[in-house]
């Protein structure tokens, strides 16, 4: 599958919330080789400069170290970018478990601080959700219009969802209302290079540990499914995204359809890398806290991404691991996620 034109980005207003974060920043590093501008506005506080540094220091991109709602340039920044990319958010299951206050302020607050920018701008604004907004569903696949089925809200684990489908109800709000041409993105499990395990990723988990010699911890009974994309086929579908008419107003899945077990994503990552380490069953009651839910399933329906874009990703899980493993061997972390 070839990748998109880079000529269609040369010269374009690239407004980007939450750039120097994991997708983020390996959005900034394709917009850049395509001739883009991008701007970012980032908080740090779940991203680092670092992602981003050899942009910064050579002038290719600018940068407002900011939450998105207290940027003081905000109206101007929308009102000169050809295009919004909204990625800032709380994000990891253990940070949403732990913190379920910040989550819920910040998706919803930042969201509805860019989509009022966008809206007196006028300016296109693409805004990433997840998969967790289909939360308990049983369905072999998910579909962008099937119903939502949300736990408890006694349980803290469901509010990423509800603020991040909150966040998708204001965007098509402002759509039908306002005129704003929104679209937005479901991510299952976007992973690869730069990705940490603080927050509760399991991939550069297993993998730091897996470097290491230390177990790998598996939560649960690790039978839970996941579908693994990695970061750079997620970044291939949003710029295609940004560029087709016809997303306007949708709501798109973006991830893989090739499913594993997660005890088996974890031998798979022993394997892979020709590691010594054992496994590890840790109940979720001890990861996490009593009564913690989570998806058994999580495998998208590509049919509409692939329909308005032509594109579905094609990096397997061999070259996920194998990325992140080279990642962290070239960028050692002074703080490891592993136990």
């Amino acid at each position: 599958m070839t990748t998109i034109d880079p000529h269609q980005f040369r010269n374009r207003k690239i407004l980007i919330t939450g750039g120097s974060g994991f997708i983020g920043s390996h959005l900034v590093d394709r917009l850049v080789t395509a001739g883009a501008i991008p701007t970012l506005i980032d908080d740090l506080s779940t991203g680092t400069a670092q992602n981003i540094r050899h942009h910064l220091d050579e002038g290719k991109i600018t940068f407002f170290q900011s939450k998105v709602s207290d940027c003081q340039a905000l109206a101007q920044l929308a009102e000169e970018s050809d295009t919004i990319i909204h990625l800032a958010a709380a994000v990891g299951v253990d940070l949403v478990v732990r913190s379920p206050i910040r989550t819920i302020h910040t998706n919803l607050h930042e969201t509805e601080a860019i989509l009022e920018a966008a809206s007196l701008a006028g300016t296109p604004l693409l805004i990433a959700s997840t998969s967790e907004v289909y939360g308990r569903s049983t369905k072999d696949e998910f579909h962008e219009s099937d119903d939502l089925l949300i736990g408890p809200p006694h349980l803290g684990r469901w509010s990423y969802a509800c603020s991040k489908l909150m966040d998708e109800f204001m965007a098509l709000a402002y759509a039908a209302e306002r005129n704003v041409p929104v679209r937005i993105v479901r991510f299952f499990n976007t992973v690869g290079p730069r990705q940490t395990g603080r927050y509760g990723m399991v991939i550069p988990r297993f993998v730091e540990a897996a470097l290491a010699g230390k177990p790998l911890r598996i939560f649960g009974d690790g039978q839970q499914t996941r579908c693994f994309c990695h970061v750079h086929d997620a970044v291939e579908a949003v710029l295609r995204l940004v560029t087709v008419p016809e997303a306007a107003g949708q709501i798109v899945n973006i991830g893989s359809t090739s499913e594993i077990t997660i005890i088996d994503l974890a031998r798979t990552v022993i394997e892979v890398l020709e590691s010594s380490s054992t496994l590890e069953m840790i109940p979720y009651d001890q990861a996490y806290a009593a009564g913690f839910q989570d998806m058994r399933r999580r495998r998208p329906s590509i049919d509409r991404l692939i329909g308005l874009t032509g594109f579905s990703p094609v990096r397997d899980l061999n070259t996920i691991i194998t990325d992140t493993a080279d990642y962290f061997r070239k960028h050692p972390t002074d703080h490891p996620t592993y136990p």
